[in-house]
């Protein structure tokens, strides 16, 4: 079976993470977003299209021309008009059937294998907040209509942008949407009006259209890492509690204290004397050092919090540099969620906890004080003492 994965975009609501890398090459516990799913797709597929645009020669140099026996091709989709123009760019390489699905969302194997018992189909979920998806209407078996994020929905049955469809779905053209896109879903709406199509509900669907929307998958993908004994250095008065992983070549240092779910990288030092707790992925060539606390946080590879510093429900990117003394604050005072800026637009994160998210090879300056909800671009410099209450680029 043959499979088209959705790469092509730029991530803007995935700033600043997205300024150095696609979004999709997003790494939590030592894998991109993109590898997670081709890790599903194992077994399953033959052979994947990657629809490429933005950054297109890192997801290249990245998988090259297959991946644990999957055969990869890279379609280049010039102008970015749509998830339908990206996916009829394919077309010409089909066979009858095929899949397709976004590569920055997680997707998995269960699903999708019960998925392809019945075709055509789609991939749907139940979700408490339907009214910012296609909502899925249904009868009996099958689906009756897509509707494009409704002020008042009547079903919380959403489509997670996964199918498993018919090649002669590209038979019947469309136009384009009022955003001036060709929209794939409005194939799936022609096929629907023509013949029947069933549903799937998935168990774990996660979108990640901002960045703090990883933090919702934490707990599936951590199930799926391979815990087994590695190679590392656990000095006699660190402390460990819960599920922990510590990757091979790792020095977890006396004093430290790690209460699990933790996922540690290759090649970390962890400590002395720093508090690591509560959901925290430590990726690969991290230094946390003394008096530094994390909490529910994801640290990028390469990166170093080294001194006297609190990161807590926070991303930061790869080979970011956090100087001493730097706290972020992650509750407002009157306990109301957290927002944050996107194209200038307030958007609320879902969170009362939130910190910061900071881009790959930022440099924080000692003693900064970083507000809840701001962000910190790519390749930034802080000033010593720095009160961040806006984002910075």
């Amino acid at each position: 079976m043959q499979a088209i994965i959705l790469t092509a975009g730029n991530g803007i609501r995935f700033m600043p993470l997205s300024v150095t890398r696609p979004k999709p090459l997003f790494s939590i516990f030592g894998k991109s977003i993109l590898e997670h799913n081709l890790n599903q797709l194992v077994g399953i597929v033959d052979e994947v299209f990657f629809v490429v645009n933005y950054k297109a020669e890192m997801i290249k140099e990245y998988f090259g021309e297959g991946y644990k026996g999957i055969k990869i091709n890279y379609v280049f989709q010039e102008k970015i008009d749509g998830t339908g123009a990206a996916a009829e760019l394919c077309k010409p390489n089909l066979r009858d059937r095929f899949l397709i699905l976004y590569g920055d969302d997680f997707y998995f194997k269960e699903d999708i294998e019960r998925l392809v018992e019945k075709f055509p189909g789609v991939l749907v979920q139940e979700h408490p907040n339907p009214s910012s998806f296609g909502v899925i209407m249904i009868k009996d078996d099958f689906i009756t209509e897509i509707v494009e994020k409704p002020e008042n929905p009547t079903s919380n049955l959403v489509n997670t942008g996964l199918y498993y469809l018919p090649k002669d779905i590209f038979t019947q053209k469309i136009d384009k949407s009022p955003r001036g896109e060709y929209e794939f879903t409005d194939y799936v709406k022609n096929l629907i009006a023509r013949e029947k199509v069933y549903f799937s509900v998935a168990q774990k669907w996660f979108p990640s259209s901002y960045p703090w929307d990883v933090f919702n998958a934490f707990e599936s993908l951590f199930n799926l890492v391979e815990k087994e004994k590695s190679e590392c250095i656990v000095e006699d008065r660190a402390t460990i509690k819960g599920d922990v992983f510590v990757g091979e070549n790792t020095i977890i240092k006396n004093g430290a204290y790690i209460e699990g779910p933790v996922y540690i990288g290759k090649n970390c030092v962890i400590g002395p004397n720093c508090y690591i707790h509560n959901n925290c992925a430590i990726e690969d060539n991290v230094k946390i050092g003394q008096s530094v606390e994390i909490k529910n946080s994801i640290i990028g590879k390469g990166s170093k919090i080294q001194h006297l510093s609190y990161i807590g429900d926070s991303i930061i990117g790869e080979n970011c540099n956090i100087g001493a003394g730097t706290i972020t604050a992650n509750l407002r005072h009157d306990n109301e969620n957290v927002k944050t800026k996107i194209k200038d637009k307030l958007i609320d994160t879902g969170r009362r906890k939130f910190g910061t998210i900071i881009g790959d090879n930022a440099k924080i300056g000692i003693n900064t004080m970083i507000y809840p909800g701001r962000k910190i671009w790519a390749g930034v410099i802080t000033e010593p003492g720095s009160k961040v209450s806006e984002d910075i680029k």
